[in-house]
């Protein structure tokens, strides 16, 4: 399965990768799928079918406004995020849509949009059934799989998978391979995964999408500190960062750089960033919505308090090394194992992200190849079993916060392993099978169903 830098950090739309991102897309797809067929004219209803963790903690991520505008036509990355509301009022008033943005059929939303909370597809636990309708005769059905991520894959997907991947000139399907094949080469991991990226497009695109990658991130970062107010969804969880960064820009140059105070910012970075994902905003899936927040937080710990020009070089440079480093350690994390939460629980989201993180970070400063899988291997060792139960199915509590332990976990992570020789005697092959299997092990209550942990015990406390 080849994988794109830019399926891993993919510009989009709060709250989640899986129960947003992804559903929109598939809805997007589905109305493409049904004007290829030249069935759309003939179509004057559609019915969503939800399934899974898509029913069970969708409307609390957002699924249901996901599917609406994917039926509009909207994207993830270029809807504007401003517009929602608005939209979604004039559906609810005029119980009608326009598919694609052009064929209006009437759309009643407790008819037409079903959660089937007690039902799984049987090939992933984000599953949805999309159908069009001319009367009572059904033109077209197909089914959809939010597998992580933003990634969709439909049940034609599934069955050619190989079939319908880009070739790439070094691929490689473990983290035992990637070394091998950098050591061959003398590549550094950035280097190999620049190469298998040229793939898709040349490397002026690659470097220039990636540094757009980070203005988001950062813009993300930006908006989130100067937000105030509460969070949708009904917690009532407030917006913390605004307070956080009104404080800590009161301290002097020094201040800031003592001690553990720099943690404090790596910890407001994360925290602006999925505050923003809470309430729809404009993030980076990074590899998911949920875990926006620490590759983010981590690049900018880097950029406002570790790079010098002198020592590392052009930051812009710095910046795509940090991503594609980061992008090929996730890629092995999706390709064996899992990056979402419905699957293999929270280790799959911040546990991969952490991972991701602290391979970037060691990276860009200066760590060797053995050094870079040596921290992957560390943030995501330390992850291992991370349950995913959100309070009311929002990715607010404790998904926010998490994020900022994320960040915190991945400095460290690289900081051990740039102590180290690169040495270690846990390979990232072996944490990331062990990933895999604690996820099919763990309950389903606790892999983003809200059935179980925090979800059930903190509303009783």
């Amino acid at each position: 399965m080849s994988i794109s830098i830019f399926e891993l950090f993919k510009i989009g739309v709060g709250p989640s990768s899986s129960h947003t991102v992804g559903p929109m897309v598939a809805a997007k797809q589905f109305i493409s799928d049904l004007t290829a067929r030249g069935e759309l004219p003939q179509t004057d209803r559609v019915e969503v079918h939800l399934y899974g963790s898509l029913a069970l903690t969708g409307v609390g991520h957002g699924t249901d406004m996901a599917v609406l505008m994917g039926l509009l036509g909207e994207a993830p990355d270029t809807i504007d995020v401003n517009t929602i509301e608005d939209k979604l009022a004039d559906i609810a008033a005029q119980q009608c849509l326009a598919l694609g943005g052009s064929h209006s059929v009437q759309f009643e939303q407790e008819r037409d949009l079903l959660f089937h909370k007690e039902e799984f597809l049987p090939q992933h636990s984000n599953g949805m059934t999309c159908r069009a309708f001319a009367g009572d005769n059904l033109l077209f059905e197909r089914s959809y799989f939010s597998i992580g991520g933003g990634f969709v894959l439909s049940e034609e997907d599934f069955k050619h998978k190989e079939e319908i991947a880009t070739v790439l000139p070094y691929d490689f399907s473990s983290a035992q391979e990637l070394m091998e094949i950098c050591e061959q080469r003398g590549w550094t991991i950035a280097e190999l995964a620049m190469e298998n990226e040229k793939a898709f497009r040349s490397e002026q695109e690659i470097k220039a999408g990636l540094w757009q990658i980070w203005e988001v991130m950062e813009a993300s970062i930006e908006r989130g500190c100067h937000q105030r107010g509460v969070l949708p969804g009904g917690l009532g969880v407030r917006r913390r960062a605004e307070e956080h960064y009104r404080e800590l820009s009161k301290q002097t140059e020094e201040e800031r750089r003592q001690g553990l105070a720099i943690l404090d910012w790596v910890s407001l970075f994360a925290l602006a960033v999925n505050e923003e994902n809470a309430a729809r905003g404009r993030i980076v899936t990074a590899p998911t919505n949920g875990a926006a927040g620490v590759i983010p937080a981590t690049v900018a710990y880097y950029v406002r308090f570790v790079h010098d020009p002198a020592i590392h070089g052009d930051l812009k440079d710095q910046v795509v090394e940090f991503l594609l480093t980061a992008g090929a350690i996730g890629m092995l994390f999706k390709k064996n194992a899992s990056i979402s939460a419905a699957e293999v629980g929270c280790q799959g989201e911040i546990g991969v992200a952490c991972s991701m993180a602290s391979a970037g970070l060691a990276a860009v400063q200066g760590g060797s190849n053995q050094q870079i899988e040596n921290a992957a291997e560390i943030g995501m060792e330390h992850n291992l079993g991370l349950t995913c139960d959100p309070i009311g199915g929002l990715v607010q509590v404790p998904c926010i916060e998490r994020n900022t332990m994320g960040a915190v976990k991945a400095i460290n992570a690289a900081r051990l392993a740039l102590r180290g020789t690169g040495a270690h005697i846990v390979p990232l092959d072996s944490v990331i099978e062990t990933m895999r299997q604690t996820g099919i092990d763990m309950q389903s209550k606790y892999k983003e169903t809200s059935l179980g942990g925090l979800a059930v015990n903190a509303v009783n406390c």
